[in-house]
């Protein structure tokens, strides 16, 4: 049988990051970040029935699942997407006194550490350590950093 594929052998291709387009924005940490801290919050707020009630029970359960999934999964993602930043984007221009690979090394932690807790205070530290990567970034492109919308985007 004829494969008309099989005789294109491509060639290795290089690329200097995982985003060759160079688009880089920390917007994508910061939103997994917030939604870790809202799983934590969400399970911190969570009333677990007395257990009289089956239906309500298994609700529960499946709520206390579901919101652990979530932040562990956002977790992650939020871990990812800092790791990516942080060995892809050159840095050019830091802001006098940023600690880039002390920063970075402790939103990583700190991603780890809501993942193995509920801890609010962990949560909004990330969501904290988040910001100021993304204030050291953007005066990286000669911006100001500012999130207007961060409240909203949590909301209630």
């Amino acid at each position: 049988m004829f494969n008309p594929i099989g005789w294109i052998k491509p060639g290795t291709a290089h690329a200097h990051c995982d985003v060759p387009c160079g688009i880089y924005d920390p917007i994508s940490a910061k939103i997994a970040a917030q939604t870790v801290q809202k799983m934590t919050l969400r399970l911190q707020t969570l009333e677990r029935p007395d257990g009289s009630d089956a239906a309500a029970y298994q609700d529960y359960v499946n709520k206390v699942a579901r919101y652990v999934a979530v932040k562990e999964e956002h977790a992650e993602v939020c871990k990812h997407e800092l790791s990516v930043l942080w060995a892809d984007y050159g840095w050019p221009n830091l802001p006098d006194g940023f600690d880039l690979h002390g920063t970075f090394n402790a939103a990583l932690k700190l991603a780890g550490q809501c993942k193995q807790n509920v801890d609010m205070a962990k949560c909004e530290e990330l969501v904290s350590t988040v910001d100021t990567i993304a204030g050291a970034f953007w005066t990286t492109k000669g911006e100001s950093y500012s999130d207007p919308l961060a409240a909203a985007r949590y909301g209630a």
